[in-house]
Formats: structure tokens, C-alpha cells, sequence
């Protein structure tokens, strides 16, 4: 296992292949059909919130966010809530087409309607 200081869940650019994924629903919220997931590290055990849209009629609309899951959050987690949830929590990270960025470190409001 990495130490937890230098794990490469904690550096962007991420690859699907470090984690292990949980399906938790989708947020119908605005139409935005968010797609949410928890994210289980493969090398330190951290539980990652990741939310991701994309609006096909919009070329670069794809986004995704991603936030360390405290395990007092996991028990009543619904995919209405995740985008609110994904706000409050840090250290917290953006990218995708929309930001064309293959990661980066993200505050404040999310960018989730078209």
C-alpha cells in the first residue's frame, strides 16, 4: 500500500484502474442525470464521492468532481444530495471536457447544470 501523504489518489491526472467502484444511483435533479459513485482506492483503502454529468447536445460538457468521503456521510448517502454533499467536503477535485483538464483541485460552487 502507498503511504497515505503520497498516494496517487491524492495527485491528478486519475485512472479508473487505482479504484474499485461502487454504484450509488443517478441525480435526476434539473435533468442533469448526474451519474454517482463511490471510489475505493486500491492502493490506500480512501473512499472518494465522484459525481459525473455530460450533456450529449453539448460538445465539452463532459465534467466530473470528486471529494474524500468521511465514513459518517457513506450511511445515508442518495445521489439527490451528492452534488451539496461534494461541496462541503475537501480536498476536492474537478475535470473533463468541460474544464479540459485531466484533473485539478477545485473550491467552491459546482458547475453540475448546463
Amino acid at each position: 500500500m502507498d503511504s497515505p501523504a503520497d498516494c496517487r489518489c491524492l495527485h491528478p491526472p486519475f485512472h479508473h484502474s487505482d479504484y474499485t467502484e461502487t454504484w450509488v444511483g443517478v441525480d435526476p435533479t434539473h435533468g442533469r442525470y448526474g451519474e454517482v459513485t463511490l471510489e475505493t482506492c486500491r492502493h490506500c483503502g480512501r473512499v472518494w464521492l465522484r459525481y459525473l454529468v455530460e450533456y450529449e447536445a453539448f460538445k465539452g460538457s463532459g465534467r466530473w468532481y470528486r471529494a474524500l468521503l468521511p465514513p459518517a456521510e457513506r450511511a445515508d448517502l442518495h445521489p439527490t444530495g451528492a452534488v451539496a454533499l461534494l461541496e462541503r467536503l475537501e480536498p476536492r477535485f474537478a475535470g473533463g471536457s468541460y474544464f479540459a483538464s485531466a484533473g485539478f483541485v477545485h473550491h467552491g460552487p459546482l458547475r453540475v447544470d448546463h
